[in-house]
């Protein structure tokens, strides 16, 4: 075995979003900077490796076959552009740190043996990095399930990694959870070809917002071949010649080519060795941070998806901000705990933007509550869905009454990911929902819907 000893100014385990930021600025800065990542592959991290940036290659592509389409061919085609794309960006990622003199790029798997040191291997080398501060960005990893008589190693039992690299397209792919990633899978599957089972715990889907829109958004699933099964839990499953059988609760056995978990994702802290450094974890598994990213040692962060926060990477971007100030010497301008409205979407076709509250949830906590909501198809002032030929969806503005600000909205529309953030812009700065009706916008675009649905507040 071949060891080495390094040190630096500041390590950064893992290269997501938050840590590869950390670590270019850093070091073009002069500051001695470690950056150690696990795995060639996620060279950049989660986002454009495995999750945000393929998923979403996928999913456009799907939205683009025909029927006449052959699914397998298309579906190849599809993975092939994805994976040309990802190498691409995994290349840029790694210039975007190795340019700085002050980088060192170390591949292999960390893990603290003190508090101000952690051992890197790879292969038969062993390699002791020493460092005065430290950031932990190791971000999460798919929660795996936990059902007698399925094999999570098996080809046929998919996480929302494995199910990107499926081969062959399965005929009928069954999917545990309706979350986000389920939703997003079960969308691409069936556009793909595939008929989709989703299995669904809750009584309804989105069961955090509007019943109405928890109604619609089902049924334009429906309409894309997706069958949803409710209030079902999946007990005991094996594997047969033909596929996946999946015994539920409700008595009833659904039978699959595979069966993808899309059940959550967990923060990565296995084999860190955080109690030999003395960093604490809280009851989910995730790194304990105040709100400045600090952790329970002095001189350590946790940035990203580790640290327990919401797992999007614009969020991980914003970790970046609050702990680099104070690497630097200095204060942040801003903490975790001064996050407002900030906007999620989930990708379906059409996509749905979520910012702030719904109404209901308004009025509980003390608004009057005015409401402006449109199906998609029925805004005339927005002809940009007419004119992609993708009418589906609904918006919702949840307006404060006293105040005319914005408190919430529910954007299921072509183009949601990016009206989304302009609503939580206004949000954000105080701008009235007087004003956003009155926005002179582009033509065509979706933020015209604004003009019209915001003039229809009951």
């Amino acid at each position: 075995m071949q060891t080495e000893t390094m040190h630096a100014d500041v390590a950064v385990i893992g290269w997501g979003k938050a840590g590869k930021t950390i670590a270019a600025k850093l070091a073009a800065g002069g500051t001695r900077v470690v950056i150690v990542e696990q795995s060639d592959a996620m060279v950049g991290g989660t986002c454009i490796n495995i999750g945000c940036v393929p998923t979403k290659t996928l999913l456009h592509d799907a939205g683009g076959r025909r029927a006449d389409d052959d699914p397998q061919s298309f579906f190849d085609a599809a993975q092939q552009r994805r994976d040309s794309l990802i190498a691409k960006l995994n290349g840029v990622n790694r210039t975007m740190v190795e340019q700085h003199e002050q980088a060192v790029v170390v591949m292999g798997r960390a893990r603290f043996s003190g508090e101000r040191t952690i051992e890197v291997t790879a292969g038969d080398d062993l390699l002791t990095v020493t460092a005065d501060r430290f950031v932990i960005g190791t971000g999460a990893v798919s929660r795996q399930a936990d059902v007698p008589g399925l094999d999570p190693r098996s080809p046929r039992v998919l996480d929302s990694t494995t199910a990107q690299g499926v081969h062959p397209l399965p005929d009928h792919l069954a999917i545990v959870g309706a979350g986000p990633i389920g939703l997003e899978f079960a969308t691409m599957f069936a556009l793909f070809g595939s008929r989709v089972t989703l299995i669904d715990r809750g009584a309804r889907l989105l069961p955090e917002h509007d019943e109405q829109l928890s109604a619609e958004v089902e049924q334009r699933l429906r309409e894309q071949g997706v069958e949803v099964l409710h209030d079902t839990m999946v007990v005991e499953g094996s594997e047969e010649d033909d596929g996946v059988r999946l015994e539920t609760d409700t008595g009833s056995a659904v039978t699959a080519d595979a069966v993808l978990f899309a059940i959550g994702r967990t923060p990565a802290t296995s084999g860190l060795g955080l109690e030999a450094a003395g960093v604490e974890t809280d009851e989910r598994g995730a790194i304990a941070v105040d709100d400045l990213l600090r952790t329970s040692v002095e001189g350590v962060w946790a940035v990203g998806d580790v640290n327990g926060g919401p797992q999007f990477t614009y969020v991980s971007y914003d970790d970046h901000r609050i702990v680099l100030p104070q690497l630097l010497g200095r204060e942040p301008e801003h903490t975790r705990a001064d996050r407002t409205a900030v906007p999620t979407t989930t990708f379906m076709h059409p996509p749905l933007g979520i910012v702030g509250l719904t109404a209901d949830a308004a009025r509980e906590a003390g608004h009057a509550v005015r409401v402006a909501t449109k199906p998609v198809a029925k805004i005339a002032a927005m002809p940009r869905p007419k004119a992609v030929a993708n009418t589906a969806g609904r918006i919702t503005l949840v307006v404060d009454a006293d105040t005319d600000l914005v408190l919430g909205a529910q954007l299921w529309t072509i183009d949601a990911q990016e009206l989304v953030n302009l609503v939580a812009l206004a949000m954000r700065g105080g701008v009235s929902a007087s004003k956003l009706r009155d926005g002179i916008w582009t033509h065509p675009s979706t933020t015209e819907a604004l003009n019209e649905v915001l003039a229809e507040l009951d």
